[in-house]
């Protein structure tokens, strides 16, 4: 039995999932994580944004705060500021360009949609802030939810699960049922990797990430760089790109539709190749 086809929809743009897409991350931050992510300019961001769609990303992921672990917060106005002109030169240099932004502020979602985003990906699902469900159903927007066990400040102090596969499922599934009954009714769901999870917890969920698929919605993987990789191989975020290929080319084996990244070329060719396998077979013909 072959997989539903999802598609996302704003206005008169959409996002298929036929094949496994690629999100690309541009962080405008001074303190995200991987240091070859940052851009400290509306200029740069500018620029950046455009080689990862000419690179092969279907949509960008802007995002105006860190959320790497023991990050420290800022407010919504100053994220806004952070991002607002990326957003700008972005959609005036191609209005169909598909942009993410990765806030859990209502107030910087809004003004996001206003200014034509296309989705908000939301590191709490909505649970942080009760006015961001309203905002996606207003505008009937793509909302992408994660699984987070405590804050970005706190997550990785001492985070415990029974098993933690069932216990991220429940909570997506419990998450996506309260927001649709908020009126939110277009969903991507992640679980989360690196979130206040150990190692241990991040290569579970990847072994069993085939068993979100019952969550009915297109599952979003964002495992680039990340210390899953970097910390098991003894490297740093600056020389773990091969071993975020190896993982992501798992991740598409159990069920991934839409890859988070920092190196898009090299995810198209991970997606390109998992095309090749998955292929249907020619016929044999006498």
């Amino acid at each position: 039995m072959s997989s539903p086809i999802y598609q996302l929809q704003n206005g008169s743009r959409a996002l298929t999932f036929g094949v496994p897409r690629v999100m690309g991350v541009l962080n405008c931050t001074p303190d995200s994580f991987f240091a070859g992510s940052r851009t400290e300019s509306t200029k740069a961001a500018v620029k950046s944004g455009l080689q990862m769609t000419k690179a092969g990303a279907e949509v960008l992921d802007i995002g105006g705060q860190s959320s790497r672990p023991g990050a420290e917060e800022v407010g919504a106005s100053d994220e806004w500021q952070r991002i607002e002109g990326a957003i700008k030169g972005l959609l005036d240099a191609d209005p169909e360009m598909l942009i993410s932004v990765d806030t859990f502020h209502h107030e910087v979602a809004l003004k996001a949609l206003a200014a034509g985003a296309f989705m908000i990906n939301d590191i709490y699902g909505g649970s942080r802030d009760t006015r961001m469900a309203q905002v996606i159903s207003e505008h009937n927007a793509p909302y992408a939810i994660m699984h987070m066990q405590g804050t970005p400040a706190t997550m990785q102090e001492r985070p415990t699960y029974g098993n933690i596969t069932t216990e991220v499922f429940h909570w997506l599934k419990e998450r996506m049922a309260w927001l649709e009954q908020q009126g939110v009714r277009q969903f991507m769901v992640d679980v989360g990797f690196g979130f206040g999870k150990t190692a241990a917890h991040n290569f579970q969920l990847l072994r069993e990430l085939n068993q979100f698929k019952a969550l009915t919605a297109p599952l979003l993987v964002g495992i680039s760089r990340k210390s899953m990789i970097y910390k098991t191989l003894n490297k740093q975020p600056e020389t773990a790109l091969n071993g975020t290929t190896a993982l992501h080319a798992l991740a598409l084996d159990r069920g991934a539709h839409m890859l988070r990244v920092h190196d898009v070329a090299e995810a198209r060719e991970v997606i390109a190749l998992h095309n090749a396998v998955h292929a249907e077979p020619s016929p044999i013909t006498s």
